[in-house]
C-alpha cells in the first residue's frame, strides 16, 4: 500500500468544509467582497521579495518545483500563503477601482513539521482589501470577521489580540531599541535561533515559540510606547473604534506575524482550544507591498487568512450549533435480474429530473440489496422485477414502516413527493 504524502490528509466527509466556505461567501458578500482565484504555483522571488529572505517560510518551509528546462530567475514554487499572489494578481491585471475588496480559498504549501491543526498542505480563506487607507478600514475589516466567527459560525472560545508595529520609520527606531535589549543582560538565555534572528531581522525574535525566551521579551521594549504622532493617533483610533464596535481585543506587544510586509495594525484570532497552534485566523496590514511588488506606487492595504483546518477542529465539537445542509432522502431501485436493468435506469433518469435523489443497486440478491438499501438510509425502494415489468407498475417498499405498495411507474414521482 502506498500511504498520502507525511504532513496532508484526506478529506473523507466535506460537509463541513463545504459548509464553511458556503457561509463565508455569503457572509463577505454583505461586505462587498468579490471572489477571485490565483494559480497554485508563482515565480519563486514574489514570495521572497514580499515575505523576506529571513522569514521561516521562505528560508526553511517553500516547496520548491523543481525543472530540467528552467533558469534560476523562472524557479517556481507552491504557493506558501495567498496575500502576495492577490497582490501580484491586482497589478498583473491591472486593476484600477479600489478599494479592491477580493476573497479566495483554496490551499497552500509549507514544508513543516506536522502535528495537531499543522499540515504541509493547508487550506486558507484569505481577504484582502488594496486600496485602504482609512484605519477606519481596519476597524471594520476586524469586525467583520469577528462577526463571522462569533455570529455565523457561533464560536465562543476565542480572544482576539492586536498589536500596532507603526510605520517604516517607527521600526527603524525601535530595532534599534530592541538591539539595545538583545544586547543587555536582561536578555541573556535566549535561544541560538534568537541570536541568530537579532543580527538578521530582529523584530522576528517574537516569533520564537521557545517559552523561555517568550518569557524574556516580556521585558522588552513595547513598539506602541514608541510610535510617531500620526501612527500613536491612528492605535488611539483603532482601539477606540473596535471598543464602540463591540469587538472585544487585547492588546498583545510581542505580536508582530511572520512575514515582512505587515505594518501598522496586525491581530490574531487564538482559541486555547487548539493547543499549540491556537491561531486560527491573523492577518494586518502592509502599506508598501503592492509597490516591493512593481507597482508604480503606494497602496495601503489590509487583509487576512482563516485557517480551515484549525476551523475543523473549532467546530468539530459544536456541530450542533450550526444549521449543517442535510442531504435529500434517498431512494433506492433494485432490479430482479438484468431484464430490469435499463428499466431500473430509465426510471431512476425520471425520477431525478424532479429533483429526487435515487440509486440504483444492481448486484447480489435481494434480500442483500434490501440489507444494503437499508445501510444506505433509504427512505423507500422501489422494486422492479418481472411481472412489474409487465404490468409497467413498480412495488414501492418504505424502509420505515416495511408497508409496501404496487403504484404505476407513471405515477412514482407523484407518490415519492407526497
Amino acid at each position: 500500500m502506498i500511504p498520502r504524502v507525511k504532513g496532508t490528509q484526506d478529506f473523507i466527509d466535506m460537509t463541513l468544509f463545504n459548509f464553511i466556505i458556503s457561509k463565508i461567501k455569503q457572509h463577505l458578500q454583505l461586505y462587498h467582497f468579490t471572489e477571485i482565484q490565483t494559480p497554485l504555483i508563482e515565480y519563486l522571488n514574489l514570495f521572497q521579495r514580499s515575505l523576506g529572505e529571513h522569514t521561516d517560510v521562505v528560508s526553511k518551509e517553500m516547496f520548491v518545483v523543481e525543472s530540467r528546462h528552467q533558469s534560476s530567475e523562472e524557479r517556481i514554487c507552491l504557493r506558501p500563503e495567498m496575500t502576495a499572489s492577490t497582490v501580484r494578481a491586482f497589478i498583473d491585471n491591472h486593476i484600477q477601482q479600489t478599494p479592491w475588496k477580493v476573497f479566495s480559498y483554496g490551499p497552500c504549501f509549507r514544508y513543516e513539521r506536522p502535528q495537531k491543526g499543522r499540515y504541509r498542505q493547508f487550506h486558507q480563506i484569505t481577504t484582502e482589501i488594496i486600496g485602504a487607507t482609512s484605519i477606519t478600514h481596519d476597524a471594520q475589516f476586524i469586525m467583520m470577521l469577528d462577526r463571522f466567527f462569533h455570529e455565523t459560525l457561533h464560536i465562543n472560545s476565542y480572544a482576539l489580540v492586536v498589536n500596532f508595529l507603526g510605520c517604516a520609520q517607527d521600526r527603524v527606531h525601535f530595532k534599534v531599541l530592541l538591539k539595545q535589549f538583545m544586547d543587555s543582560d536582561k536578555a541573556q538565555g535566549v535561544c541560538d535561533q534568537c541570536k541568530e534572528r537579532k543580527e538578521r531581522n530582529i523584530l522576528r525574535i517574537f516569533d520564537c515559540k521557545n517559552s523561555s525566551c517568550q518569557t524574556i521579551y516580556q521585558q522588552a521594549p513595547v513598539i506602541t510606547d514608541h510610535l510617531c504622532s500620526e501612527c500613536a493617533h491612528e492605535w488611539q483610533e483603532l482601539q477606540q473604534q473596535l471598543s464602540l464596535l463591540s469587538v472585544s481585543h487585547v492588546h498583545k506587544p510581542t505580536l508582530v506575524r511572520g512575514l515582512d510586509y505587515y505594518n501598522k495594525t496586525v491581530f490574531e484570532f487564538v482559541s486555547k482550544n487548539l493547543g499549540a497552534q491556537d491561531t486560527f485566523c491573523g492577518g494586518g496590514r502592509y502599506n508598501q507591498l503592492a509597490q516591493d511588488l512593481g507597482a508604480s506606487q503606494d497602496y495601503p492595504s489590509i487583509g487576512a487568512a482563516i485557517g480551515i483546518e484549525r476551523l475543523l477542529l473549532l467546530l468539530e465539537p459544536y456541530l450542533e450549533r450550526l444549521a449543517l445542509p442535510v442531504l435529500p432522502p434517498l431512494q433506492v431501485i433494485i432490479p430482479m435480474s438484468t431484464e430490469q436493468h435499463v428499466l431500473a435506469l430509465l426510471l431512476a433518469d425520471t425520477l431525478r429530473e424532479q429533483g429526487l435523489c435515487v440509486d440504483v443497486l444492481c448486484e447480489g440478491s435481494l434480500k442483500s440489496m434490501l440489507r444494503k438499501a437499508s445501510k444506505l438510509v433509504a427512505t423507500y425502494v422501489l422494486i422492479l422485477g418481472e411481472e412489474e415489468q409487465q404490468k409497467r407498475t413498480v412495488t414501492i417498499k418504505n424502509m420505515i414502516t416495511g408497508q409496501e405498495e404496487s403504484v404505476a411507474q407513471t405515477e412514482a414521482v407523484n407518490f415519492l413527493k407526497r
